[in-house]
């Protein structure tokens, strides 16, 4: 197939890119850069060139794939119609990438026990409103002749395959962590997030561009483990004896921004893959976060300078 993805220099599009392109696929990719071109066709990807803005580059490049893969930003929706439209009619599949702080709870560290799958009602926070509007434009293009899915994954962890090797959330906290010199948390750190491997994830992406039916939303989660835990790991892996530290709301946004430590650090997202399992097959199988950590996955990022 001829596979159009946005994010290929990213965390989560360059590994999808790689996965498809070493299973035989012809795979570009949109690039803003002559760097991140070079990064993206040393991995055997196409570069195009080209901006979530250029609404006719992406549309061009949509016309001429079989299918396509849109994980550079889950919010930009000039960039999501475009490429719909120009989709519209050929029954052809396009991928949006999602994130589940759609069903996130503002609540300063605390733990929240809701949890939800593909069917529980969503009533989002302000700050994710606009993006659940998004989502479901997106799933009405099933009726416009779109194979249109969506898959919203929780916190991803573990090395990428693509030219940005980790996402942004343990990092964060191992990158507080070195310059405290010892872990931190917003609040008290009782607040949960569903997790998933970045390699499982691409597992999912590949069975959903081969059979996930049009319309269809998947959460993406193999685990779940409070703030408080994974700095716990964090401080047995740098070999802090001392327990962890909460912040204030102010501290948090110092370091992260309001709205991150709000409606990330600060907040529960709790979620079940159920559809994916059932739907299609999915078997996550990689190390549980708490594992990595403690493994060395994150050996780069914890190194004491």
């Amino acid at each position: 197939m001829r596979i159009f993805c946005t994010g290929t220099s990213g965390y989560i599009g360059g590994s999808i890119a790689v996965a498809l392109a070493g299973a035989g696929h012809e795979v570009s990719g949109l690039v803003r850069s002559e760097r991140s071109a070079d990064l993206v066709r040393a991995l055997g990807i196409t570069p195009v060139h080209g901006t979530l803005d250029d609404v006719d580059v992406l549309g061009t490049a949509a016309v001429h794939a079989d299918a396509v893969i849109n994980s550079a930003n889950s919010d930009h929706e000039p960039s999501a119609q475009a490429i719909l439209q120009a989709l519209e009619g050929t029954g052809k599949a396009y991928i949006h990438t999602s994130g589940s702080s759609i069903v996130g709870t503002q609540s300063a560290g605390e733990r929240v026990d809701a949890i939800f799958d593909e069917c529980t009602p969503i009533n989002p926070s302000s700050g994710r409103a606009a993006r659940v509007a998004l989502n479901e434009s997106i799933l009405s293009f099933k009726t416009k002749g779109v194979r249109s899915i969506i898959i919203c994954p929780s916190l991803i962890y573990g090395i990428s395959q693509g030219p940005a090797k980790h996402s942004i959330q343990v990092p964060w906290l191992i990158a507080l962590a070195k310059k405290g010199g010892v872990a931190k948390h917003y609040g008290p750190g009782e607040n949960i997030w569903s997790n998933v491997h970045i390699d499982d994830l691409v597992d999912l992406y590949i069975l959903a561009l081969a059979s996930a039916p049009a319309g269809a939303f998947y959460f993406a989660e193999n685990g779940e483990n409070s703030m408080r835990q994974i700095c716990e790991a964090i401080n047995r892996k740098l070999g802090v004896k001392v327990g962890t530290v909460p912040m204030s709301l102010d501290e948090a946004s110092r370091e992260w921004g309001e709205g991150a430590a709000q409606n990330t650090m600060g907040s529960n997202s709790r979620v079940r893959a159920v559809g994916a399992r059932a739907d299609l097959g999915w078997h996550p199988s990689r190390p549980p976060l708490i594992d990595e950590i403690e493994s060395g996955c994150y050996a780069a990022c914890l190194t004491v300078r």
